[in-house]
């Protein structure tokens, strides 16, 4: 599909917009929509006509819905009752948190109301929410909310901030057409990403099963098996044993420190933000000014581990030292397993079974992996030859797997760009989707 741009333009005084269609106007919002902040928090009664009721925090607006998943009450009197409920196509802007975040709400819920971290928007007489949606989102991608919240501080994207951001002002019909393209081109779109995504769950399922089963039950189809003895193992290869992690290496924690021992320049302590899909990332680094001991600095073949943090699903992460990580050191929320072992234990740390073992001692509330949790591991250990053997076969079939996902992150990546570029040229008017939509 080939789109024409405008016959005409003109200078939309706006420096970073540039021009526009010249039957197109720009002014600040509030001269095309109503803004209203929601309530603060009411967490008790204050007299006989309040009633407890489902409100919206900014945390339920997602891009492209809102979250009704978890949805909190608070009491609301009468007269905010009919002041602050929510209709179908308000248009609910997050007012803290990630600052500009919008969705249509649909009436996801019979009744609804909302908090004073949102800001709901209503259009003044035939211009359109939709299209507003999309040139918020355009605006936000460009970085202009940020920027106009100034997120070096806690960002805020109050009412009047949201009143005076500038708006392109097609003609209602054209806001319409506009919104009905980018709806049809969008949902393609977010269908290809989708997809995308299930391939590379899947694929990171394949990945995992692959681990788990030459972990388990070795590479020959017709060795003898026995009686692991436990009863989520099963069996495994006659020949191979049942130990306990603590006999194959050294389980260590890592370096405490105090906020003022943060420094500029120093030593860099690794930390779970440095473990980014299976690789050292150093784009987010902690330096102490501190004396480390030498069994706190890292060594190749260490196995660096995240034994603490709030996330549940990040314990567990790990790394395998090289050359390019090892003298450093390591924070306290993270744990190295030192082995002469360590190719096949990372592999036995990145299977299934250690998933299984972590759920044994992981709750709700204690989302910590110990060394004396860590050390009680029970793995089944082959001869050495054969780990060795087990661990380039992990590697070759991996290698491959992973190349896949990144094709397919690279491919939701360019979907995501092309997604984001078609959205601002059509609500800027740098492309005519008129005939189109």
């Amino acid at each position: 599909m080939k789109l024409k741009p405008y016959p005409k333009y003109k200078d939309s005084e706006v420096e970073w917009l540039g021009e526009i269609p010249e039957n197109w106007g720009i002014s600040p919002l509030k001269y095309g929509y109503q803004v209203s902040l929601g309530k603060m928090l009411q967490p008790e009664s204050k007299n006989e006509s309040d009633v407890l009721l489902p409100y919206l925090r900014a945390a339920n607006v997602q891009w492209n819905c809102v979250d009704t998943s978890d949805v909190k009450e608070m009491w609301i009197s009468a007269n905010e009752r009919e002041s602050l409920l929510l209709k179908n196509g308000d248009l609910l802007v997050s007012e803290g948190g990630d600052v500009g975040r919008s969705a249509i709400w649909n009436a996801e819920l019979a009744e609804c109301y909302f908090q004073n971290s949102i800001n709901r928007i209503r259009p003044i007489k035939d211009n359109s929410n939709k299209f507003l949606y999309y040139w918020i989102s355009t605006v936000k991608d460009g970085g202009y909310i940020d920027i106009l919240c100034n997120k070096s501080t806690i960002a805020h994207f109050t009412a009047e901030k949201v009143q005076a951001l500038p708006v392109t002002f097609p003609t209602p019909k054209d806001q319409g057409s506009i919104a009905n393209f980018l709806d049809r081109e969008t949902a393609k779109l977010d269908t290809l990403i989708a997809k995308q995504e299930k391939l590379i769950e899947l694929l990171q399922e394949k990945r995992k099963a692959i681990i788990s089963h030459a972990v388990t039950k070795g590479l020959n189809p017709h060795a003898n098996m026995k009686d692991s003895g436990l009863a989520w193992l099963g069996e495994v290869p006659s020949h191979w044993v049942i130990t306990r992690l603590k006999y194959l290496g050294d389980a260590i924690i890592g370096l405490t420190y105090a906020p003022d021992e943060v420094v500029a320049e120093g030593t860099l302590v690794l930390r779970s933000s440095n473990i980014q899909q299976g690789a050292v990332s150093f784009e987010d680094n902690v330096f102490v000014n501190k004396v480390i001991p030498e069994k706190l600095i890292t060594k190749i073949g260490d196995i660096l581990i995240c034994s603490r943090n709030g996330s549940r699903k990040l314990i567990g992460k790990n790394i395998t030292i090289d050359e390019n990580t090892s003298g450093l050191s390591f924070g306290a929320f993270m744990t190295i397993f030192r082995t002469e072992y360590y190719r096949y234990v990372s592999c036995i740390l990145n299977s299934s079974l250690f998933e299984f073992q972590a759920g044994s001692f992981l709750t709700s509330t204690v989302n910590q992996l110990t060394t004396g949790n860590l050390n009680s591991f029970e793995v089944p250990f082959p001869p050495e030859d054969e780990q060795i053997k087990i661990s380039e076969y992990i590697n070759h079939q991996t290698n491959k797997i992973d190349s896949l996902i990144e094709k397919a992150k690279r491919s939701i990546e360019l979907a995501n760009e092309h997604r984001i570029a078609l959205i601002s040229a059509a609500v800027t008017g740098k492309i005519d989707v008129r005939e189109a939509a």
